[in-house]
């Protein structure tokens, strides 16, 4: 896996590096797959994130990015 995907998918990449890989994704179908495949991660961890702060009566959670 390209490690930028994950945090492309995270929305933790700066701009000059998010610009870099927006340009490689254009042309590279492996990454294109790999985005495909982790693109439900952030809600899966914001559902999961909720379901825990819920069980603990914390204060809510603060959504992931994108």
């Amino acid at each position: 896996m390209h490690p930028e995907v994950a945090a492309y998918v995270l929305g933790v990449l700066d701009e000059a590096d998010l610009q870099e890989f927006e340009r490689h994704l254009d042309s590279c179908e492996r990454c294109q797959t790999e985005l495909r495949e982790l693109r439900d991660v952030p809600d899966l961890l914001d559902n999961l994130k909720l379901q825990t702060s819920a069980s603990e009566d914390d204060d809510p959670p603060i959504p992931m990015s994108r």
